[in-house]
């Protein structure tokens, strides 16, 4: 069952874990060795994830529980992952200018 992150811009490390499944121990750990999660502190150092940071723990647990990857497998995936989508061309973006580039080929007959 899709675990379901509540529509918050911040979560605290009790809140991630509750999310997770995780121990707080555990997603100490992780910031440590991910650098895709990130959290902002507070004045008083309390760690704030965004949204994008829990997704991204999901999936790293994911990885590491289910699919069991290594920690170093996991972070292997993640980058050549990160690198796919920067380098996949946007279909709806190519299908747009295909299109401008016939509005101006009509316009200049």
């Amino acid at each position: 069952m899709p675990t379901t992150i509540p529509d918050k811009k911040y979560f605290r490390i009790g809140e991630v874990s509750e999310i997770t499944g995780l121990e707080a121990y555990v997603l100490r750990f992780w910031e440590t060795e991910f650098k895709n999660i990130n959290p902002k502190r507070t004045d008083s150092g309390q760690r704030l994830y965004s949204h994008k940071d829990v997704q991204m723990i999901l999936t790293i647990k994911n990885l590491l529980y289910e699919e069991k990857f290594t920690i170093q497998g996991a972070k292997k995936h993640l980058s050549i992952s990160a690198v796919e989508k920067k380098n996949k061309p946007s279909h709806f973006t190519i299908d747009q200018l295909k299109s401008e580039l016939s509005e101006i080929k009509n316009l200049l007959k």
